[in-house]
């Protein structure tokens, strides 16, 4: 493989188009025109359980943003400054003042034009914040990110292998199907682990590396 001669994986960035839609077709189309859009709703908030893809999302709006010539920020747990484009992801992690300074946020970009969106691990009625804070996340539009079935999950897994350059049998997904957390992030990253330790061996993915991988027994 021409990675394995290299020694070299690409930078992998999470985008729209490297999401596996899943039962999510719709919010990915609204999350397509969203930042560009002139009129209509200026603030976006998702929600689902953890590793469902919500972090991704985010991430990804961001980055369309900035490739058409918007500003944008992405942050975890903090409120940034003002852009174009705003991504705040986890807002049940903010503190009291860091949702004050949210608040004012939200009405800054709404009255700018700009767009907001955030995410969640609760729809907003039921997110332990502010009820002015609360009120403000759900006078947008409202989405759950719905979590991937197995088989969307070896989707994804082999579109991130194919991004990184590597081939990954069939085999192998299964297998880390099987035996790896349930969580896409948690099956990612050790898909990642798994292509570093084939670099380093200058071997193919195979089960038995990826169960060496699985129980840390990794080549220096």
């Amino acid at each position: 493989m021409t990675q394995l001669l290299l020694g070299i994986a690409p930078e992998w960035i999470p985008t729209l188009d490297n999401f596996v839609s899943g039962r999510n077709v719709e919010l990915l189309s609204v999350l397509r025109r969203a930042p560009a859009a002139e009129q209509g709703e200026r603030g976006l908030y998702i929600w689902g359980e953890t590793g469902s893809g919500k972090s991704h999302l985010l991430q990804a709006v961001v980055e369309q943003a900035r490739a058409s010539g918007l500003t944008a920020l992405y942050a975890r747990g903090e409120v940034p400054d003002a852009a174009q484009v705003v991504a705040i992801d986890d807002v049940e992690r903010l503190d009291e003042g860091r949702q004050i300074d949210l608040f004012a946020l939200y009405n800054r970009v709404r009255e700018s034009g700009g767009m907001l969106v955030a995410s969640g691990m609760q729809a907003p009625a039921f997110l332990s914040l502010r009820d002015d804070l609360r009120t403000r996340l759900g006078w947008g539009l409202v989405y759950q990110v719905h979590a991937l079935s197995d088989t969307e999950k070896a989707q994804a897994l082999q579109q991130h292998a194919r991004a990184r350059g590597f081939e990954l049998p069939n085999e192998v997904t299964s297998y880390l199907l099987r035996h790896g957390r349930r969580d896409l992030p948690a099956l990612l990253a050790t898909l990642d682990a798994l292509d570093e330790h084939c670099l380093r061996l200058k071997r193919a993915a195979s089960v038995p590396l990826l169960k060496e991988v699985m129980r840390g027994d990794l080549a220096v």
